[in-house]
């Protein structure tokens, strides 16, 4: 993604040195990954000496950091795009997939393993907020098959431990408890197919992986799987582990 802001010719070439070694570092992240980033490789590719290049990254953190946000800012201005054309739930849901395939290793940064030794800022979980903020927007325009309304239903054990986190990681969205669950059950099954996915872990199961995506996509806007729970106890609190065969309490 290129860098904007530049005005003078100096910021301009600051602007395209660092664009430059961005995408070094992407070739670099496609055949090594994330963890075995070399400024110094970088530096050589380039034609600089290893200290020339430090001027525009202070070290592979500010570099890792600076792929990362590229990345957010990338699915959030798609989520964006997505939502001012209405497009919906299922349309954020094929945003997602057609971002994630467009480039698996950005995709894998942010959604994938951890690099080692690496702590994002905190304005990266903003960005990340930013895009589960568009989610929850779109749950609460629900299409007409989906659930008439995210709160209605009884609260679950789960359910319940959501109230009041919300904020921590939706931008403080006013979403309910139980839209901020089933945004969870949206996110973390579609992100399951599409890992798999990505990974390559479908070759040669004879399925197509957008058929499964597909599929997990209606089940999860239906209204028999609104991401609601099941609880295990009876109406009278008793798990049924704990009865006799015949009924009765243990």
């Amino acid at each position: 993604m290129a860098e904007t802001g530049a005005t003078t010719p100096r910021e301009r070439y600051r602007a395209q040195v660092r664009a430059e070694i961005k995408q070094r570092a992407w070739e670099q992240i496609a055949t090594a990954g994330a963890s075995g980033l070399s400024l110094n490789a970088i530096a050589k590719q380039m034609g600089l000496s290893g200290p020339a290049l430090y001027r525009y990254f202070a070290g592979r953190d500010e570099l890792i950091t600076a792929l990362i946000r590229d990345a957010y800012r990338s699915l959030a201005e798609a989520f964006r795009a997505a939502s001012a054309a209405g497009t919906g739930l299922a349309g954020l849901a094929h945003t997602l997939r057609s971002w994630a395939l467009d480039d698996p290793q950005r995709y894998f940064l942010i959604y994938g393993t951890p690099v080692p030794g690496y702590h994002a800022p905190d304005d990266v979980t903003a960005l990340a907020a930013e895009i589960m903020t568009s989610l929850l927007d779109a749950i609460a325009d629900t299409p007409a098959d989906g659930p008439a309304d995210p709160s209605d239903g009884p609260a679950t054990p789960f359910t319940a431990r959501l109230e009041g986190l919300g904020g921590q990681w939706t931008d403080g969205h006013a979403a309910p408890p139980p839209a901020l669950r089933r945004a969870l059950a949206f996110w973390t099954r579609l992100h399951g197919v599409l890992s798999l996915e990505l990974a390559g872990h479908f070759t040669g199961m004879g399925f197509d992986p957008a058929h499964l995506f597909t599929a997990e996509l209606t089940t999860l806007t239906s209204r028999e799987d609104d991401g609601r729970e099941h609880d295990s106890r009876d109406d009278d609190g008793q798990d049924d582990d704990s009865r006799d065969d015949d009924g009765r309490s243990g």
